[in-house]
């Protein structure tokens, strides 16, 4: 049933949510209570002239409406609790739930989307569920039991109410049908101005540099006033309710005071019991608008919760394993077995029969034109896919029959794009070991040729990072993500052309490091640039989503034809006539 997946996180609120009930019992009570006592006051008080009625029913409403307003505080208070508790409760099963997904799930849902539905999605709900906590039960229960004593007091008169009723659920049927259509598109309209923001935010470096700022201001002007044309076309429908409700509650007492007045005249209604009727009218009417108002926010919620059950509901296809298999620690062996690999939806694959050993004090190194698919091979090691056939092994143990959360604990992974985390130096290169000493920080950062830049900053490794790293150039970045993969210390080190922003001195440098740091660990490297990988003790060539070339960097120039166009089009002749002999 729709909702239930979400309602579940009402849970932990259960007695809040009893009392809360008995504070709305005993504060539409209290509302219900106060026209009777009015009543008396003008018949028995005024008319009869009796200052004891008047003071006693005068002391009594006094009092009642004191309970009226502390059980209204008491309400608004929990309602707001709950609705607060259970958006913070949504919004951590979210996040939960996305940063399990695996890569396949993220190709469904854009960051921005994924970002609407944590923020925007999740308040829509809160706001209707502390609207229903607020009315679902007061509103029902004031309109009937309003139009029961309203009747009991005027019977001949109740047609008015129905009357005024009926023509209200006519107007808000109307608008019904002209606003739910709207909120879905409402959402979708956030979701593509989020994208739009975050697409020119992140890319300012690049519009700046053409000189496009005027074009993507009107990008993101055309959104923006795309999302506030169908904003203010929902809301002015919805402002007519206002007006409507007080126009036809104003005809309403223009008809009770006409005809009273000659109920009153014929001797058939007392003067109090005419207000009394009058404002149950009044009340039964508004809680009919309440349920109305309900029923027109609770579409647009209704869209935010089937946006975030699509979330909740996705199922993951990278899991953990009924019974996992604990692999013995041996350097972080790899080795791929007739691998094929293709991405969900696409028609062919992008891997073909793939199959290596790469083993522990080796460099194997993977290199090809760009779309060949090495990085592919990269991210089905710490299963960030799943291959479609064939075998992935880590130590002897295929990667599908281990936790995740084990084989990737054994793994430093190096992306293309170097992301580093808003904090200081210190905690990005700890960020795969939180307890890392000083000695290892420092000497993680010494391998990755971090130092010289890092010594230059005011305050050295507690110098603060912006988001992503924005604050640090491209090769700094690099060589900080690599000293984090240092400092975690794995068996397993997996470079996903990590050295593509360094230059050749640094890049050379940090090799020999690198070198003497793996030692008895296996070192898998992805790139386009033949220098960083000449040393390698296995260089894989891949073309196409095949193997076409194992061995040395003099082996393949002697026997692969796509590894020697690739050194040409790289190297001097002079270094070319030089590692052929």
């Amino acid at each position: 049933m729709k909702g239930t997946k979400i309602l579940k996180y009402l849970s932990p609120y259960i007695w809040p949510l009893i009392l809360m009930a008995v504070f709305i019992y005993f504060q539409a009570s209290a509302t219900l209570a106060l026209p009777d006592f009015m009543a008396k006051i003008i018949n028995q008080g005024i008319l009869g002239k009796n200052t004891k009625v008047i003071l006693q029913n005068g002391l009594i409403m006094i009092l009642i409406a004191i309970g009226g307003g502390l059980a209204t505080v008491g309400v608004n208070y929990l309602s707001s609790r709950i609705g607060a508790g259970f958006a913070k409760n949504l919004r951590d099963a979210v996040f939960t739930k996305v940063e399990n997904f695996s890569l396949v799930e993220f190709n469904k849902f854009s960051t921005a989307s994924l970002i609407t539905r944590t923020t925007n999605d999740v308040q829509q709900i809160q706001m209707v569920l502390t609207m229903l906590f607020r009315l679902a039960i007061m509103a029902p229960l004031i309109g009937v039991l309003a139009t029961l004593k309203a009747y009991q007091l005027a019977p001949s008169m109740t047609w008015i109410m129905g009357a005024a009723v009926v023509a209200l659920i006519a107007i808000i049927t109307l608008l019904f049908k002209m606003v739910i259509p709207k909120f879905a598109w409402l959402q979708k309209l956030i979701d593509k101005l989020n994208l739009v923001t975050r697409e020119i935010l992140t890319g300012l470096r690049v519009i700046k540099a053409f000189n496009k700022e005027k074009h993507e201001e009107e990008k993101f002007n055309k959104v923006n006033e795309d999302l506030t044309r169908l904003n203010l076309f929902v809301n002015r429908l919805l402002m007519l309710l206002q007006p409507a409700m007080m126009l036809i509650m104003n005809f309403m007492m223009i008809a009770i005071v006409w005809l009273g007045a000659h109920q009153i005249e014929l001797g058939n209604l007392q003067v109090g019991n005419m207000l009394a009727f009058m404002q149950y009218s009044i009340q039964a009417v508004s809680a009919f608008l309440m349920i109305s108002v309900i029923f027109i926010a609770i579409p647009r919620a209704s869209v935010s919760v089937d946006r975030i059950e699509e979330v909740l509901e996705t199922d993951v296809q990278i899991k953990d394993p009924i019974k996992p298999v604990k692999a013995p620690r041996r350097g972080g062996k790899v080795e791929f077995k007739n691998v094929t690999f293709a991405y969900p939806g696409a028609a062919e694959p992008v891997l073909h029969n793939i199959s290596f050993v790469a083993l522990p004090s080796q460099t194997t190194a993977f290199i090809g034109s760009t779309g060949s698919g090495k990085s592919t091979i990269l991210n089905l090691i710490p299963r960030f896919y799943d291959v479609t056939e064939g075998q992935v092994l880590v130590d002897d143990v295929d990667v599908r029959d281990m936790k995740q959360k084990d084989l990737r604990a054994r793994i430093g992974y190096v992306s293309q794009k170097a992301m580093l985390f808003s904090g200081t130096v210190k905690e990005n290169i700890a960020y795969g070991n939180p307890n890392a000493t000083e000695e290892e920080i420092f000497r993680a950062a010494a391998t990755a040729q971090a130092l010289e830049f890092i010594k230059e900053l005011d305050q050295k490794f507690d110098s603060s990072i912006a988001q992503a790293g924005t604050n640090f150039s491209g090769g700094q970045r690099q060589r900080l993500a690599i000293a984090r993969a240092l400092a975690k210390n794995p068996e397993l080190y997996l470079f996903d052309d990590s050295f593509s922003a360094l230059d050749f001195k640094t890049d050379t440098a940090l090799r020999k490091a690198l070198k003497r740091e793996t030692q008895g660990k296996t070192v898998i490297i992805v790139t386009q640039r033949i220098a960083t990988i000449m040393d390698a003790d296995k260089i894989i060539v891949i073309d196409s989503g095949k193997i076409v070339g194992q061995g040395t960097h003099k082996e393949l120039l002697h026997t692969c034809e796509v590894y020697k166009e690739i050194a040409a089009s790289q190297l001097s002749s002079e270094e070319l006539v030089r590692d052929l002999v």
